[in-house]
């Protein structure tokens, strides 16, 4: 009898466990969260995810490259990589600004594309449960390649770019 009460309760230990583990997955779904990185272009917050992120840097010196868009400002050495360097104040068709004490480069990556990116001023990292993050609207279709969704933050809400397609395409 006792090893039979053993089996029984070391079974009622084991399906216990699995019941945790498995609500415990079903919770953290439901509290999934996405890290990102805030910044300013214009008078707008955006916000990128962090693993999309390879460094932010000063502004570096950067050679300007003929027949490309405006927006495209040229491409800077980086350690040894010739990275584009976009303006995305001129991607989003705001006027050009000259870099002062706050303006960074993001250099971002997906898989084998990589790109600086013209910023104005960083802000801060975000934490967003994936539940607060909207899909891009409708109105914004034509963007939709660009936007990853809209955050909602305490009282204002934040534009969350995908770094993959349009943004790294030039």
């Amino acid at each position: 009898m006792d090893a039979q009460l053993s089996n029984v309760l070391q079974q009622q230990q084991q399906q216990q466990q699995k019941h945790n583990l498995l609500n415990n997955t079903d919770n953290n779904k439901e509290e999934e969260e996405i890290q990102l990185v805030g910044f300013i272009v214009g008078d707008e917050e955006y916000a990128i995810p962090i693993l999309d992120i390879q460094e932010i840097i000063k502004p570096i010196e950067y050679t300007r490259i003929p027949s490309t868009p405006a927006y495209v400002l040229g491409a800077f050495n980086l350690r040894g990589n010739v990275i584009p360097l976009i303006d995305l104040r001129m991607k989003f068709n705001l006027p050009k600004k000259e870099a002062d004490e706050t303006t960074r480069y993001i250099v971002m990556r997906d898989g084998d594309n990589i790109a600086g990116f013209v910023i104005d001023k960083l802000t801060e990292a975000v934490r967003l449960k994936k539940s607060s993050i909207d899909p891009t609207p409708e109105t914004l279709h034509k963007d939709q390649g660009m936007i990853y969704g809209i955050g909602k933050k305490e009282k204002t809400i934040i534009t969350i770019l995908k770094v993959a397609k349009r943004l790294l395409s030039h």
